[in-house]
């Protein structure tokens, strides 16, 4: 067995010993998106800095913590707050929380992020379906050695994001009268925003969205064999779309706002991945 194997199984015992169950779907919640694991009933709640083999959220909007229970009747767990390759942590440390997945035997993993709108088309306040990913974070975390009991040395990456899972996204918003966006999201290392000229260079090689997080994530549940459904959360424009200065709070306050609406919207796909079993 190897390292990272021994420490999943640590770490999943850990888990299983604070009566965690067995969550078939898996949700990370992004800047300002965490209140939805508010809402999971029965739950179990672990601060990461008590998990063997976790990192630990820096970044305001980031509560740090696991939370297993029910949502919309079906079994879950929610990541409040991610670990980003700028805090300083290497990819194996950013997926690690993905690898545990796969080892507590989720199926499917829900990603949310809150991002800048590249697509001048966009405002401030839509949700955005993710239909495809570039990653121009310059590392990939299934570099170095393949971890074969998870999956193959080379994953395919033509359906990092299944249309099935879009179509039950879509219906779920059209049930709750939430006009959804979809796009392809653009992944770069930041802390820094985007220069103009990068914003221009991302509009022109089909990016509608830019952040600094879940493509590391989506690679890893691609390898392990999840199927993905990823969602932005376009908390303002992105520099040259707008004269206006960029700041975390801008995304911050974006996010309180379409709480709910998001919230409603990720219960409702929750539910329908239930049916879709």
């Amino acid at each position: 067995m190897t390292g990272l194997a021994e420490k999943l199984a640590e770490t999943a015992e850990y888990l299983r010993q604070k009566r965690a169950g067995r969550p078939e779907t898996a949700i990370i919640l992004g800047s300002g998106l965490g209140v939805l694991a508010e809402k999971i009933s029965s739950p179990v709640a672990v601060p990461y800095g008590e998990i063997p083999h976790f990192p630990v959220s820096t970044v305001e909007g980031h509560r740090g913590r696991l939370v297993f229970g029910e949502l919309e009747g079906q079994k879950v767990m929610a990541m409040q707050g991610r670990f980003h390759f700028y805090e300083g942590y290497d990819m194996g440390k950013v997926t690690y929380p993905v690898r545990l997945m796969k080892e507590l035997g989720v199926k499917f993993l829900i990603v949310t992020n809150a991002a800048g709108g590249v697509n001048t088309l966009f405002t401030p306040g839509d949700l955005m379906l993710i239909r495809d990913h570039i990653n121009l974070m310059g590392a990939n975390p299934l570099m170095g050695p393949n971890y074969s009991h998870q999956g193959p040395r080379f994953p395919d990456m033509s359906e990092a994001y299944p249309g099935t899972l879009r179509a039950l996204g879509k219906r779920a918003g059209e049930c709750l009268g939430i006009p959804l966006q979809e796009g392809v999201y653009a992944a770069v290392s930041g802390p820094s925003y985007e220069t103009p000229a990068e914003i221009r260079y991302l509009r022109a090689i089909g990016a509608d969205a830019v952040g600094m997080s879940t493509v590391p994530e989506v690679l890893v549940a691609n390898h392990a064999g999840l199927q993905v459904l990823g969602i932005s959360c376009i908390t303002n424009m992105a520099a040259g779309v707008l004269v206006q200065k960029l700041n975390h709070q801008e995304v911050m306050e974006t996010a309180e706002r379409v709480k709910e609406k998001f919230s409603a919207l990720v219960a409702e796909i929750v539910k329908g991945l239930g049916t879709a079993r």
